[in-house]
């Protein structure tokens, strides 16, 4: 009798972590920058790979009705700068910074009772730490800029928010469009302007476990 409670109730347990439990990949092509800093930037572009979970916050029964979720993510991120200040005399300048992220998302569907839409908000807070640093630069332009950029060290970690909108195509498949602003500096050396991480992606959200009863 206690081996057929204990299977019963280990039944009943992954019962519920497939109702209220997924899990997937999530990608995105973004332009990022950084605030304040080098002068004539433009943004580089780059990618974003990484993986998530999803838990329901409220009741969620077969026909999927749940419309708050915590959605936790980890990504590994390319980002950094592309600068054309003199270009005539300097060339371009590049600055690559690559990050492992983490992102927690509260997401929100638009729904009337249990009518659940396919359109949802999501918001969340971001921490990021620096693995990959890459300068390419002429070395007179940081002679002759680095009054102005103070940008030779760069910060390992970093904070900010993340948010976006999104739309549910399958029930395997979200696109989504984001927008991250960071709060931390990123050239602790440049005391004149706040040096903050931005970026602004579109993506995907694959699920690999999209089952509900």
């Amino acid at each position: 009798m206690k081996k057929i409670t204990t299977f019963l109730a280990l039944f009943l347990l992954l019962v519920v972590r497939a109702q209220t439990f997924k899990y997937g990949v999530t990608g995105n092509f973004h332009k990022g920058s950084i605030v304040g800093v080098h002068d004539v930037s433009k943004g580089a572009y780059g990618g974003g790979l990484g993986i998530f979970g999803q838990w329901s916050l409220v009741e969620n029964d077969v026909f999927d009705s749940a419309w708050l979720f915590i959605m936790p993510q980890i990504e590994y991120s390319m980002q950094g700068e592309i600068a054309k200040a003199e270009e005539e005399k300097f060339g371009v300048q590049r600055f690559h910074h690559d990050y492992v992220a983490m992102q927690v998302y509260l997401k929100w569907f638009f729904h009337q009772g249990n009518m659940k839409r396919d359109l949802y908000l999501f918001a969340g807070p971001r921490i990021e730490y620096l693995v990959r640093e890459k300068r390419e630069v002429d070395p007179a332009y940081d002679l002759a800029y680095y009054q102005f950029n103070g940008d030779d060290e760069v910060k390992k970690f970093g904070y900010g928010v993340s948010f976006g909108a999104g739309l549910k195509i399958t029930q395997h498949i979200e696109a989504f469009l984001r927008y991250d602003q960071g709060f931390s500096t990123v050239y602790p050396n440049n005391t004149s302007r706040n040096t903050y991480n931005r970026l602004l992606a579109l993506g995907l959200n694959y699920y690999i476990d999209e089952n509900w009863w």
